[in-house]
């Protein structure tokens, strides 16, 4: 009887210094930093969108017309962020990183994008709100594969 008491507590103990150490909006899925899953977020999120991307990126994350052909000056038009795009084959942390510090910066090398990092625009919160609405749009089979995406980039 007194070691089940002892190992119960013990059990309590780990859990409750897991939940202090475990990110608030954090999800069970390795690699998965977005909480699109939380209305409030997502809600955040989908404001934001439409006063920092939807100019670009479209009103319903559709992108710009021609957005695989490059325009005169060597860039590329503004992608969709639906599911015709290619968002969702990039893994929560690189999206968040592109976000923050811009595509040209990630991309390196001379390379020219009209996509600005908002790093100094909006907070890491802000963009994370961004992404998990994107995110929130996606129908269950790009989810499930953006999932799986997020766990192998883990295991790099």
């Amino acid at each position: 009887m007194r070691a089940s008491i002892i190992g119960l507590a013990t059990i309590c103990g780990l859990t409750a210094g897991a939940a202090f150490l475990w990110p608030a909006g954090a999800t069970e899925q390795p690699g998965q930093i977005l909480p699109w899953r939380d209305a409030a977020v997502v809600a955040q999120g989908a404001a934001i969108y439409e006063a920092q991307c939807a100019a670009c990126h479209g009103a319903e994350l559709e992108g710009q017309p021609d957005w695989q052909v490059r325009r005169a000056n060597g860039r590329l038009p503004a992608p969709p962020h639906d599911p015709t795009g290619h968002t969702w084959h990039h893994p929560d942390a690189q999206l968040i990183d592109i976000t923050t510090r811009g595509t040209a910066a990630i991309v390196g090398g001379g390379y020219q994008s009209d996509m600005i990092g908002y790093g100094d625009i909006l907070t890491e919160a802000e963009i994370i709100a961004v992404l998990s609405y994107i995110k929130s749009t996606w129908p269950p089979e790009v989810i499930a594969i953006h999932d799986e995406i997020n766990a192998r980039s883990v295991l790099r």
